[in-house]
């Protein structure tokens, strides 16, 4: 394609890099949490210092051993995963060493080696330093904080307002900080520009041109009040913002790897709905949160609200082959779980919980028994679907509990079937008892043939009987219903233990309505239980007695969070939305409010907004509106010479920050350009490969397993852990969507159609109207006709739709 200068240049090319994200887990965290656990679980047992005659004298419980290797030498070398004898056996790609040699650790687990490898294989563990002398002490391992010091840490701290009036709060803090610098804030942007953010802010989408004439024209004293407020009002409001708690919620409809134990969720878009639908309706934060973890132990929810634990009962879960040891099994539950636990503390509190698996925290005062308490509250709740009529709630926990029930013994019935092993009669009667015990479970639910047909199908075809146990009749396929079968995806509480007697198969043991308190697990190794850990809320942040009473202790887990935890979980959220509308939070490190985090740029700023939206009922859409009635919100994102000598990176926020879309606001508006772009939510998740899709980017599939190709192309996070925010990069690949994509071209030739003049010029205007909202400056309509005497229209309209205006925000 020919380009030119100016508007023409495509935006990938004109953007500076992006430095990666303070989110990014750090060197020891990546040690923590991927890779400690993993060698806990199954290399300890043979490879510890702790043993007169570890195997092959390797030792990997130290610093030291793991280093130096064993008899082949080192097991390691950093930055060359491919090189390390370590990796090889883990990925059983040579043949004369695999391990553990019980059986390959699952794919995921492996992959996080690599990533470990290949960044260097930090290990953060206190060895005695090489150059020490003999028999020097060792280093004092790292201690987090006491629990009475750590309640003084200031994100804990009971929240203060300042004494400003509420429409000046926001900018009297921002102008003190500017004055200390001896810096003003920037003037106001245009009225053009203004709407254009505005609308791109809430709603995502780019105003009218008409829409922004009546703007620039209107002479009315409260016509920004009126704006944001008639955009607060949008259903494209919660289309927007919806999709910013996705990213923290980690949604996704199917699972790392998509295997017979672990297959995807149908009805996840529901939850993904319910989030949309309750940000529209403003339902109050701290409700949107007990809902996701509890809405089935709230008195008084409505049915549909009851979507909202597909935050929970479509959550990342790893396949479990039965086949395995209990150890193996119990390691691969410990992940699920952990994986709860990281999400929901690192989402909602900002706390890196997850670090206590192993030790206390070594930097927070988080309690080991705290990880296991928490821990204990997801072992006891399971996920299974729900049917979405109402149905007695007897019934609606008999049918989740049937289903998961069938589900697990239809699969053991036919992994004994199909793959016997080494005792094809010991497998054909556990079969034949599993089949039988399938068979009884579904029949004793054939009263909702009558009642509730569509409960009865799905639990029927549930019911797969083993080929050999049905001669005569071919095994059916395995049966996935479809999208809009009448389900959702939910939990309910059972505790779920694991049985290990039987030496070739692994028993998994739910038992509705009975809590599972879980065993405090030295280094993650469940072969080594310590004391129980009861059910409980963090040590640091409970005012009283810490232990959860009611079922599994979701409920009491929702309320603290929001009673003892009020002051932590309003600061995280509104540090959260002001980091979306400003392109920066106020703490760097939105999902760490303890010491490893950034301390506030603004403190004060922080307390009294977070104080205020308390005071406002936790309503998000009165934080939308303060933050956006605010003169530091509408300054322009000109740069000015003098204030980026003084604070190059904005942090003092002296003016907006220029930043690009995102994938769905670039994708949306491409759509919205050409006039493709169609408005309604379709009746489930669709395919954004499929070109036929023009439905918004919000409702399209998210895989965790196989991200769509263009969501990953632009920085769109992986669903398997939360995600604070976008880690916006620079790639040629972009470029190349750009100049080549067939997307883009069919929004170019669209775009061309859609304006519907006579000759070059006034079609130039019209396409400038629709992709930018403004009409072209003779600079650029010169430019334009330049061009147009050797390429054509269809060329420049891709260039247009290609350009940094289209994809920065104003």
């Amino acid at each position: 394609m020919r380009t030119h200068s100016g508007v023409f240049s495509f935006a990938v090319l004109a953007l500076a890099a992006i430095p990666a994200s303070a989110q990014a887990p750090t060197a020891t965290e990546l040690f923590e949490k991927e890779i400690r656990p993993v060698l806990a679980a199954n290399c300890y047992g043979c490879h510890s210092s702790k043993l007169k005659s570890p195997m092959g004298r390797l030792v990997l419980d130290t610093k030291a051993g793991l280093k130096q290797g064993g008899n082949g030498g080192p097991v390691i070398v950093p930055g060359d995963p491919k090189a390390s004898r370590l990796y090889r056996a883990l990925t059983y790609s040579d043949t004369n060493l695999r391990m553990p040699p019980a059986g390959k650790i699952p794919d995921d687990k492996i992959a996080g080696f690599s990533k470990w490898i290949a960044a260097g294989a930090f290990d953060p563990r206190a060895d005695p330093s090489e150059d020490s002398p003999a028999g020097a002490p060792s280093p004092a391992p790292l201690k987090g904080m006491d629990i009475q010091t750590g309640r003084k840490w200031w994100s804990f701290q009971p929240l203060t307002r300042g004494a400003e009036p509420e429409r000046e709060s926001i900018d009297s803090f921002i102008r003190a900080k500017l004055a200390g610098s001896k810096l003003n804030p920037s003037p106001e942007a245009d009225r053009a520009t203004l709407i254009r953010r505005a609308s791109l802010d809430l709603t995502g989408l780019r105003p009218s041109p008409e829409q922004v004439q009546a703007f620039v024209n209107s002479k009315a004293p409260d016509a920004w009040e009126t704006l944001v407020d008639s955009l607060l009002a949008s259903r494209q409001y919660g289309e927007r913002w919806g999709r910013y708690w996705l990213d923290v919620a980690r949604y996704g409809e199917d699972n790392p790897t998509s295997e017979a134990t672990n297959p995807g969720y149908r009805f996840a878009w529901r939850y993904r709905d319910w989030v949309i639908e309750a940000m529209n309706r403003d339902v109050p934060y701290d409700q949107f949160v007990k809902l996701q973890l509890a809405a089935d132990q709230i008195p008084g929810t409505p049915r549909e609200d009851l979507r909202a634990l597909g935050y929970l009962g479509a959550a990342p879960s790893y396949h479990k082959d039965l086949r395995l040891s209990r150890d193996v099994i119990e390691t691969i539950f410990t992940d699920d779980w952990d994986e709860r636990v990281d999400a929901v503390s690192r989402g909602v509190l900002g706390l890196t919980v997850a670090c206590a698996r192993c030790h206390d925290h070594k930097f927070d005062p988080i309690l080991t028994k705290d990880y296991y308490g928490l821990a204990g509250v997801f072992a006891s709740t399971v996920a299974a679907p729900r049917p979405l009529a109402p149905v007695d709630n007897n019934v609606d926990q008999q049918f989740m509990f049937t289903a998961q029930r069938l589900f697990s013994l239809s699969y053991v019935a036919n992994l004994m079937n199909r793959e016997p092993g080494s005792k094809p009669e010991e497998a054909a009667k556990k079969a034949a008892s599993y089949t039988a015990e399938m068979v009884k479970l579904r029949d004793s639910m054939a009263f909702l043939k009558d009642s509730s047909p569509p409960m009865w199908e799905y639990l029927n075809n549930l019911a797969v009987i083993p080929p050999l146990l049905a001669p005569n009749s071919a095994a059916p396929p395995a049966w996935v219903p479809g999208q809009n079968f009448p389900f959702m995806q939910s939990v309910f509480d059972a505790g779920v233990w694991l049985d290990g007697s039987d030496p070739d198969l692994t028993v998994i043991d739910v038992r509705p309505g009975k809590p599972r308190d879980m065993n405090i697990l030295p280094h993650a190794n469940v072969a080594s239980p310590g004391a129980v850990a009861p059910r409980q809320f963090l040590t640091v942040l409970s005012k009283g007695d810490t232990t959860f009473q009611r079922g599994s202790g979701r409920i009491d887990l929702a309320e603290r969070m929001f009673s003892e935890g009020g002051p932590l979980a309003a600061r995280v959220i509104v540090n959260r939305v002001w980091a979306w509308h400003f392109g920066k939070p106020i703490v760097p490190t939105q999902s760490d409010f303890g010491t490893q985090g950034e301390k506030p740029t603004h403190p004060e700023l922080l307390d009294d907004l977070a104080a205020r939206f308390v005071e406002h009922g936790w309503s998000l859409k009165w934080l939308h509106r303060t933050i956006m009635l605010s003169a530091t919100y509408r300054q322009s994102s000109k740069p000015r010479a003098e204030a980026v000598e003084v604070d190059p990176s904005n942090a003092l926020v002296w003016r907006m920050n220029p930043r690009r879309l995102d994938i769905e606001a670039y994708r949306d508006n491409l759509l919205l350009a050409s006039g493709d772009l169609d408005p309604t939510a379709p009746a489930f998740s669709a395919n954004l490969d499929d070109d036929s899709n023009h439905r918004r980017t919000v409702y399209g599939t998210v895989s965790r397993g196989h991200l769509n190709t263009v969501l990953a192309l632009y920085d769109f996070p992986e669903a398997n852990m939360s995600a604070p925010q976008r880690d916006l990069t620079t790639s040629p690949l972009q470029q190349l969507f750009v100049m080549n994509s067939p997307f883009l071209k069919q929004r170019a030739e669209n775009l061309l159609k859609v304006s519907d003049a006579v000759d070059p010029t006034a079609t130039v205007r019209q396409m400038y109207e629709r992709a930018l909202q403004r009409k072209p400056t003779g600079g650029e309509l010169d430019l334009a006709l330049s061009y147009l005497r050797s390429g054509t229209l269809m060329e420049y309209a891709q260039a247009l739709l290609a350009s940094n205006e289209v994809i920065f925000w104003p």
